[in-house]
């Protein structure tokens, strides 16, 4: 906790709320982006590919691990008190790395959201930019104060609790990612009504553009717009036009969701609008899906068109390929083509599995937890739709009193430090 007696009092109220502020925040921040590993390796690939450094692309989920970890540890830090020199240490090591990053990303904008919170909560570039200027502020008052702050524990206790909750909360990461995240910010989550995310309000603002001219002048050349472009004077010559986004209209929560056949004739309001249970596969990449458990839903796809149930195969992958792994792999699915990005935000699995009736998502399973023939029998369908949905609400129960248990130690932690102020 913090040693008092070195401090001016009207101070030590904002050292202890900005600890609180910048604890909470990268808590919060690791939490949801542990929920998602998967993701945060997405979104390492995406600044590799960005930054030009693609030899990278190997080490994301490595990376994506250790940062989240590491984050979360941090937080822990700063939040109670543990190692609290160390913990400041370590968040101006972090911020100083991530800040100048993120002014880059507002200026060039080479990728179009930081993943700073994960799917939870998108920030635009500028907005993630002046979020880590503010905590910045934050982050070098605690630096500065670093030696004034006193253990809670011995050294030893402090350090051995923290490592526990960073192997922890690996784990927790880890058992995400070779189950579904226990927590679905994306818009695909279980329950979801695909067809009414995809609605466009009749009078939602459109996407606004600016044409550009583009002429020449003795070797020059300059933009115009529709207003000012030199029509009149024969010296400019036209060399080309263009329209630059200058505000975006509204965009439905799904809109990049659609199905179609080898040959490009489209499905999706089919699949959509089937009143019957389908079932559908998800990969990716079918290159990287896990072959067993490609074999188990080929098996499951046989049974279901003896049954009578739909069942649709969706991968991004060229005809060619999928021929070659069906042969391969001796599959006897039928494939249609969905956007890549498409399906690996539908679900984080390779390859996965949905419930659909009627366009709303029943259930989806990662291909580590399929559900067995014997439980698809009609009458039976309903027991998996419920054990889904069970298993669903189980876990946010768990996750809600992790968070309540969090939100209260917080409390307390503060009304202690508030305490000990007034001595």
């Amino acid at each position: 906790m913090i040693h008092t007696s070195q401090f001016r009092f009207k101070l030590k109220p904002l050292i202890i709320f900005f600890r609180i502020v910048i604890g909470a925040v990268f808590i919060f921040s690791s939490f949801v982006k542990g929920i998602d590993l998967q993701g945060s390796a997405i979104k390492f690939d995406d600044y590799f590919v960005a930054f030009g450094m693609d030899f990278l692309i190997p080490a994301s989920f490595t990376l994506a691990i250790f940062l989240v970890s590491t984050e979360f540890i941090i937080g822990i830090s700063l939040l109670f008190g543990f190692r609290t020199y160390w913990g400041a240490w370590g968040v101006l090591i972090f911020m100083s790395a991530f800040t100048p990053l993120t002014l880059i990303l507002a200026l060039f904008n080479p990728v179009s959201d930081c993943g700073c919170f994960g799917d939870a909560i998108v920030l635009t570039n500028w907005q993630t930019f002046w979020k880590n200027f503010v905590l910045m502020i934050m982050v070098l008052i605690i630096f500065y104060y670093r030696k004034k702050y006193k253990p809670v524990y011995p050294a030893i206790t402090e350090w051995s609790i923290l490592v526990v909750i960073f192997i922890l909360f690996t784990g927790f990461s880890l058992y995400n990612y070779r189950h579904l995240p226990m927590i679905d910010f994306r818009p695909y989550n279980t329950g979801t009504n695909i067809p009414e995310k995809m609605y466009m309000p009749v009078n939602a603002p459109v996407d606004e553009y600016e044409t550009i001219l583009i002429y020449e002048k003795d070797g020059i050349r300059k933009e115009f717009d529709l207003e000012n472009y030199p029509w009149r004077d024969s010296t400019w010559s036209f060399v080309e036009q263009k329209s630059v986004l200058i505000k975006e209209g509204y965009k439905p929560p799904i809109h990049d969701f659609t199905i179609s056949t080898q040959d490009g004739n489209g499905i999706t309001d089919l699949v959509l609008s089937d009143e019957g249970y389908s079932f559908i596969l998800v990969s990716s990449d079918l290159a990287k899906a896990n072959k067993e458990a490609l074999q188990k839903l080929d098996t499951l796809s046989l049974y279901c068109n003896q049954a009578g149930i739909k069942f649709y195969s969706l991968s991004s992958s060229i005809y060619s390929e999928i021929e070659q792994i069906k042969t391969s792999q001796q599959l006897s699915l039928d494939f249609y083509i969905t956007d890549e990005t498409t399906l690996k935000t539908i679900i984080r699995s390779n390859p996965g599995l949905l419930l659909l009736k009627e366009g709303i998502i029943l259930a989806k399973w990662h291909y580590n937890d399929l559900p067995e023939i014997e439980e698809l029998s009609q009458p039976v369908l309903f027991t998996v739709i419920t054990k889904a949905r069970k298993r669903h609400e189980r876990t946010s129960a768990i996750i809600s009193i992790l968070i309540l248990f969090l939100g209260v130690s917080m409390f307390e932690i503060t009304r202690s430090m508030l305490i000990k102020l007034k001595k």
